[in-house]
């Protein structure tokens, strides 16, 4: 399988979040652990000129439109995440109903548009959208780098155990940026 970089995109999952909801402290503390290295994989992604895809919860709004969702979910504690790492124009955006960034998306045509199948993919939470992505992105025979520093969940065993599935069953990397 070809993973050189121009076969690859750059995908982030669920990284615009209000972080409101049961667990979200946490999310957000382990968040914010990893934001320097999900800002310089996105660095990475502009440099190299890569596809970066966000593909992010709905909140209820069911408009693939990252500035609504930016304003739905911006607070307190999610601004200083939301802000450096907020789409910019030239990113795709898309939003989901599920844990997986494929269940009812166009990343798959989207991806073979591109003409795509290498994926590095980062964001929260590992332990349920990642990893239910990283499953998806295997049945697809997609190739995957998943950098243990890129994903944050809300405890640190549950993160472990999820990128030991992902490295173990989905056979994929996951090295640190």
């Amino acid at each position: 399988m070809d993973t050189s970089l121009d076969n690859t995109v750059v995908l982030f999952i669920d990284i615009i979040n209000d972080f409101d909801f049961d667990g979200g402290d946490d999310l957000y503390r382990n968040t914010k652990a990893i934001l320097p290295n999900l800002i310089k994989l996105k660095k990475f992604a502009k440099e190299h000129d890569l596809p970066t895809i966000y593909v992010n919860d709905h909140y209820g709004l069911w408009q693939a439109d990252f500035h609504k969702i930016i304003a739905n979910c911006k607070n307190d504690r999610s601004k200083e995440i939301i802000e450096a790492l907020a789409p910019e124009d030239d990113d795709y955006f898309l939003i989901k109903p599920q844990h997986s960034a494929f269940f009812q998306t166009p990343l798959q045509s989207l991806l073979t548009d591109l003409n795509r199948s290498h994926l590095i993919m980062a964001g929260i939470a590992g332990d349920i959208c990642i990893l239910f992505t990283a499953k998806d992105a295997y049945m697809y025979q997609l190739g995957m780098h998943v950098p243990a520093n890129c994903m944050a969940s809300e405890t640190k065993e549950n993160n472990d155990y999820a990128l030991y599935l992902i490295r173990s069953v989905m056979k994929a990397n996951i090295d640190p940026v």
